[in-house]
């Protein structure tokens, strides 16, 4: 039942971080029948391009044992050596390209549906691959269901296939027991050219709609709860709460740090109770002031405190205050709209310390 309510739960698409996910531990949509319908169109481009050519080389140096046997001889195991690898020789000059062709068409079918990818995780050993649960459930599952319904359907066609094929031909196929023999071998080429072209042909059906189940079952099985995709925001974006926790911490940080910067202050320009900012000034040091703390409420207050405490002058003025704390930043020096103003304040404080 959980099994059942956990698939039920997930009614949602899956997010692009878990489809990248997916492929790099190598599960990706792939169609088998795309790489048979491959080796079925490889065979067919053997046997109409390479294999009346290839094979009429092949019996042609080949036919030199039967018509001149008398040529070889075999008095040694070295002659009878010779003898294996020129027979290998000449058969391997026509399955080469026969296996070069076969190859390509596989790779190819797998090529243009994904990109090839090292992926340790698909050779790891893994408990399911062996356990007999799973691949119990694995035969006599859904997939398991239209694997038993594509076998059904190749199976069908080949045999319609041959069957009517084969029908069409009896005559041919009687007459050549009457006809020249040498013959035979171009007609049984001409109907595995005509077989395997109507197998192609039934097959494609097979393979476009192998394309878009196997594709559409790669994104029923990501999909995800709503749940799951919270998760993966928070673990994406971060916990909100941690977030929370360590931007309070910075804060409190950078409280400390411009209490600690306040004694050094020439001048706290303060609205009252709202608003406090702490400039410091010295030629030799900066062309402008500086703000060192600027704070609101609560800490305006612990800065007039620490100001007070430290000897340092404490100016009211209620709208330069509110104008700088929204325009200043800490450690900045102030911007120039507030140059004359400020000015005035320093001139009145030096004045009276003289």
């Amino acid at each position: 039942m959980a099994g059942t309510e956990d698939k039920e739960s997930k009614t949602e698409p899956a997010t692009d971080k878990k489809i990248r996910d997916a492929i790099e531990k190598g599960n990706i949509p792939v169609s088998r029948e795309l790489s048979t319908f491959a080796s079925i169109a490889a065979l067919l481009i053997v046997l109409v391009f390479i294999s009346r050519q290839n094979a009429a080389v092949l019996v042609d140096k080949l036919s030199v044992f039967i018509d001149s046997p008398d040529k070889f001889s075999l008095e040694s195991g070295r002659d009878v050596t010779q003898l294996i690898q020129a027979i290998a020789l000449e058969v391997g000059r026509f399955l080469t390209p026969v296996i070069a062709v076969l190859s390509v068409a596989g790779l190819a079918s797998t090529i243009l549906q994904n990109l090839p990818q090292v992926v340790y995780e698909r050779i790891r050993p893994q408990w399911s691959r062996i356990s007999p649960m799973s691949g119990w459930s694995r035969i006599f599952g859904k997939s398991g269901f239209v694997e038993f319904l594509k076998a059904v359907f190749k199976f069908f066609t080949i045999a319609v296939v041959c069957g009517l094929l084969l029908k069409s031909e009896q005559y041919k196929v009687v007459n050549a027991m009457f006809s020249d023999p040498s013959l035979v071998p171009e007609m049984i080429l001409t109907m595995a050219i005509r077989l395997v072209s109507a197998v192609s042909i039934a097959t494609i059906v097979l393979v476009a709609g192998d394309l878009i189940w196997a594709r559409f079952r790669w994104h029923r099985d990501l999909r995800m709860s709503r749940q799951e995709i919270k998760d993966e925001f928070k673990q994406m974006e971060g916990d909100p709460l941690v977030k929370s926790r360590l931007r309070s911490l910075a804060q409190d940080r950078s409280r400390k740090r411009m209490l600690a910067a306040v004694p050094r202050a020439t001048v706290v320009i303060a609205n009252p109770t709202h608003y406090a900012i702490a400039l410091r000034y010295d030629r030799q040091e900066t062309s402008a002031p500086i703000v060192l703390a600027k704070g609101t409420d609560l800490i305006a207050l612990r800065i007039r405190e620490t100001a007070e405490k430290h000897g340092v002058p404490v100016v009211e003025d209620k709208a330069l205050a509110r104008s700088m704390y929204d325009l200043v930043e800490v450690d900045r020096m102030i911007p120039p709209d507030f140059y004359r103003a400020v000015a005035q304040i320093l001139f009145f404080i030096f004045t009276r310390a003289k």
